[in-house]
């Protein structure tokens, strides 16, 4: 295949709470312990809690690719949803929109994690396709980021 997957969902639950799992997942400076692809964040331009508006850069890595990218908060519904896009640049002019949709359930909180690319040059989807190819398929990953937020959950317990 030689473009990049558009949209997905996938949904996991952890045994933690929906007020854990949103302390977790709304703080960008969390992302390394869960992500397998976004290995550090940090708030931006004064930001510093998550707020529509707020920004945050995060620091990802897939095989020997490595870059950077601004995202914006969309919606902040705590501890229910955070919606966030990566902000279209010179050198990225594509945008990806992902929702994180958090729900009490049986054994603790189902965490639903959906993406869309909402901007996308063309040219850019075989380039892409090449450079990350876990791009092509990302449901297992992305399967595998949400339950391993539940131990990291049950930890911000312990020790809040």
């Amino acid at each position: 295949m030689n473009k990049v997957q558009k949209t997905s969902t996938v949904r996991v639950v952890v045994d933690a709470t929906p007020e854990d799992v949103w302390q977790v997942v709304s703080d960008p400076t969390r992302i390394g312990d869960w992500s397998h692809e976004c290995h550090s964040g940090r708030w931006v331009g004064g930001a510093n809690r998550p707020v529509v508006g707020a920004r945050y850069r995060a620091r990802n890595r897939a095989g020997w690719a490595r870059w950077g990218r601004t995202s914006e908060l969309v919606t902040v519904d705590p501890p229910h949803q955070l919606v966030w896009r990566t902000v279209p640049t010179a050198f990225f002019p594509d945008s990806t929109e992902w929702s994180l949709r958090l729900e009490p359930a049986e054994g603790g909180t189902r965490i639903t994690q959906s993406f869309r690319v909402v901007r996308a040059p063309g040219f850019l989807d075989p380039v892409y396709a090449l450079l990350v190819p876990s791009h092509r398929d990302r449901d297992a990953r992305l399967a595998a980021d949400l339950a391993r937020i539940g131990p990291v959950a049950r930890q911000v317990r312990r020790v809040g």
